[in-house]
C-alpha cells in the first residue's frame, strides 16, 4: 500500500487501507479514521479486507496523516497511516 498521495485541496477523493494480505483469513469488523483538522472526512465504509475513506479540503504545502484503525472478526486490532499531501493541481 502507498503511503503518501497527493490531492488538491478543491477535490473529494478516496483512498483505500487494503488490508487483505495481513487478514489472512480473518475479516475486518469494525473500522475507525483519525482526520486532522484542515481535512475533512466525508465518509468511510469497510469490506471485509479493506476500508476506503473519501476526503474533501487541505491547504496547500500542507501534510496530513491519516490514520485508520480496524477491529478483526478474531478480535486482533491494527493501525494504518497514510499521508496526504496537499498540493495545487
Amino acid at each position: 500500500m502507498a503511503r503518501s498521495f497527493g490531492k488538491d485541496p478543491d477535490a473529494v477523493l478516496d483512498y483505500q487501507f487494503d488490508w487483505s494480505a495481513w487478514l489472512a483469513g480473518d475479516t475486518i469488523a469494525s473500522h475507525a479514521v483519525t482526520v486532522p483538522t484542515g481535512l475533512t472526512l466525508v465518509s468511510s465504509s469497510n469490506s471485509s479486507t479493506a476500508v476506503t475513506v473519501w476526503l474533501s479540503g487541505g491547504v496547500a504545502g500542507v501534510s496530513y496523516p491519516v490514520t485508520c484503525h480496524i477491529v478483526t472478526a478474531a478480535g486482533r486490532e491494527d493501525d494504518r497511516t497514510i499521508t496526504i499531501v496537499a498540493r495545487e493541481a
